[in-house]
């Protein structure tokens, strides 16, 4: 339970960072992730690289849903039908 807490506390925390700072890190948490150093900073850069790409995912999820929702709650309209005109002699 205490640590289900900690993690709930956690990605709060994570849900309040912007999305934009959290991206302009991302290339370099890649880079410190791809050169393996058996330590714990390069341990951290690894986790920190993947909170950045998991904060990515769900926004890409989230703004899909929302898009999802207005195509449905928006009245699809009727397509155009050109009316059938006949020329007429006056």
């Amino acid at each position: 339970m205490m640590l289900e807490s900690s993690l709930e506390k956690l990605a709060q925390q994570i849900l309040a960072f912007d999305e934009a700072s959290l991206a302009s890190l991302w290339g370099k948490y890649r880079q410190r992730m791809e050169q393996f150093e058996p330590t714990k900073e390069w341990e951290k850069a690894v986790i920190i690289f993947f909170i950045i790409n998991a904060v990515r995912a769900k926004n890409h999820i989230f703004n899909e849903q929302i898009m999802k929702q207005k195509r449905q709650v928006e009245p699809e309209k009727p397509p155009k039908i050109k009316p059938v005109l006949r020329l007429v002699k006056s």
